[in-house]
C-alpha cells in the first residue's frame, strides 16, 4: 500500500468508542511493513471488549490505542505551542494538568486540546497489557487522520468518517471539529487504491504513525510510562537491526577477501609463470599492462566507486526528507541505457542516486532538494520531472543526486 523505511515492522492500531450508555464499540487493524512496503494485513470491525482481540491478533504485538466518546474532552483554541498548568487552568477551570493524559493537536493557527482521566485511561491500557498486547502509544480523537489524510480519497474541504466531521481550509490545515453519530462518508473510503471501511480509518491512522514515529510527529498523549516503553522498543529494534546490518556486512567483506585473495593469488602464479620465462621480453610486458587495464574497465563495467558506502548514503537522503514525501524507487549508479546500447556493453552512471518519488505538492520536493544540497557529500541535486496525477491528488518526481 504504501512505501516507507521504518524501524517497526509490525503494529496493531486499537480504535475504541466509549458509548453513551458506557459500552464500547472496538475496531482494530494490524499493518506490516516488508521490505519499504506497508499494508493492513488484518481487520476486525465492531467487537465490544477489548477481551475480544486477543482471539484474533498474537499475543506481545505493539499496539498503539485511540479513545474517542464517552469521557474524552476536545476544546479548540489558539495555537499553543507549549501546553501549561496556566493554559490548561484557563482552557478547563478547576482542573489539574496532573490528572490527565492531555494531547495538544496543532494544526495550522490553531490548537485542538483532547483529554482523558489518567485512572480511567490507565484502565483501558492495562486491558490491552492484559490481552496480551504490548501499548506504547495513546491517542484521543479523530486527529492521528490527518497524517494518512493525503493518501484517503477525499475530494473537497470536509472529511466526514464514522461520525466525525473535520473542516479544513486550502492549506489542508483543520479548522473546526465536531462529532455527530449519523455522520458517515457519502463514497466509498480508500488508502490510495485499497477500499478501507470507514470504521477502520482510525485504527489504521495510528497504527500508521506508530510504524512510522521516525518520519512524522506523531498525535497521542504526552505519558511518560508509554514514551519509555516506545523508547526501549525502540532501541531494542535499532540494535537488533544494527547487528544484522553488521553481521551481514562482515560475512560479505570476509566473502569478498576471500574470492578477491584467491584470485589475484590464482592471477599473480599465473603472471609470475609468464614473467619467469623471460623477464626482459617486452612484449611480455605490454601483455602484463594490457591485462591491467582490462581488469580496469572490468571493474568501471561493474560499476566500482572506491567502496562509498551506499546505505550510509540513502540513510542520510531518508534522515532529511519531509514526512509529505514518499520513497517509490531507488537506484544507485543505475544503467545508463543510452551509452550501453551504444557501446553494446552494461555501462553504469557514476556516482548518481536516481530517486522516484511521490507527493501532492511541488513544495516538500524543494525543500528536499535545498536539504540534500547543503549535505557536504552532495555535489549536485536535479529535479528531472514532476507530473502531477488529478484522479489520485498526487504528484510523481524524479530526482537525481550526484555525489
Amino acid at each position: 500500500m504504501l512505501k516507507q523505511q521504518a524501524y517497526i515492522s509490525t503494529a496493531v492500531g486499537v480504535d475504541i468508542t466509549i458509548n453513551i450508555d458506557g459500552s464500547w464499540t472496538v475496531h482494530a487493524c494490524r499493518v506490516t511493513t516488508s521490505g519499504n512496503q506497508l499494508e493492513i494485513v488484518q481487520k476486525e470491525i465492531g467487537l465490544t471488549s477489548i477481551e475480544a482481540l486477543a482471539d484474533y491478533f498474537a499475543p506481545k504485538t505493539l499496539a498503539t490505542l485511540n479513545i474517542n466518546g464517552k469521557g474524552v474532552l476536545h476544546k479548540q483554541t489558539d495555537k499553543i505551542n507549549d501546553l501549561t498548568q496556566n493554559h490548561f487552568a484557563q482552557l478547563f477551570p478547576n482542573t489539574s494538568l496532573q490528572d490527565f493524559y492531555v494531547q495538544n493537536f496543532i494544526s495550522g493557527e490553531q490548537s485542538f486540546i483532547s483529554l482523558i482521566r489518567k485512572n480511567e485511561a490507565d484502565k483501558i491500557l492495562e486491558q490491552l497489557k492484559q490481552a496480551g498486547f504490548v501499548p506504547v502509544m495513546l491517542s484521543l480523537g479523530p486527529f492521528a487522520i490527518t497524517h494518512v489524510l493525503p493518501q484517503l480519497n477525499s475530494y473537497d474541504e470536509t472529511v466526514l468518517f464514522n461520525g466525525h466531521i473535520l473542516h479544513r481550509d486550502e492549506q489542508s490545515n483543520i479548522t473546526a471539529y465536531k462529532y455527530d453519530a449519523s455522520a458517515s462518508s457519502p463514497f466509498q473510503l480508500k488508502i490510495e487504491s485499497e477500499k478501507i471501511d470507514e470504521r477502520l480509518l482510525l485504527a489504521y491512522a495510528v497504527a500508521f504513525q506508530l510504524v512510522l514515529a521516525q518520519r512524522l510527529e506523531p498525535v497521542k498523549v504526552n505519558s511518560a510510562p508509554l514514551d519509555g516503553a516506545y523508547a526501549e522498543v525502540l532501541s531494542q529494534k535499532k540494535l537488533r537491526t544494527q547487528g544484522s546490518v553488521i553481521l551481514s556486512i562482515t560475512f560479505l567483506l570476509l566473502l569478498i577477501n576471500f574470492v578477491v585473495f584467491s584470485w589475484l593469488n590464482g592471477e599473480n602464479s599465473a603472471m609470475a609463470y609468464r614473467v619467469s620465462r623471460s623477464v626482459k621480453s617486452t612484449e611480455d610486458i605490454k601483455g602484463t599492462q594490457d591485462e591491467i587495464r582490462a581488469k580496469e574497465q572490468e571493474l568501471q563495467v561493474l560499476g566500482w566507486d572506491g567502496g562509498i558506502n551506499k546505505a550510509v548514503l540513502l540513510d542520510r537522503m531518508a534522515a532529511c526528507m519531509p514526512a509529505d514525501l514518499t520513497w517509490k524507487e531507488i537506484a544507485v549508479n543505475p544503467v545508463d541505457v543510452n551509452q550501453s546500447r551504444t557501446q553494446k556493453m552494461l555501462v553504469f552512471k557514476e556516482r548518481q542516486i536516481h530517486v522516484v518519488g511521490l507527493s501532492a505538492r511541488i513544495l516538500p520536493v524543494n525543500e528536499w532538494m535545498a536539504r540534500l544540497k547543503s549535505q557536504k557529500w552532495v555535489k549536485d541535486v536535479q529535479l528531472e520531472d514532476y507530473t502531477v496525477d488529478t484522479e489520485k491528488d498526487t504528484g510523481r518526481f524524479t530526482l537525481t543526486v550526484n555525489y
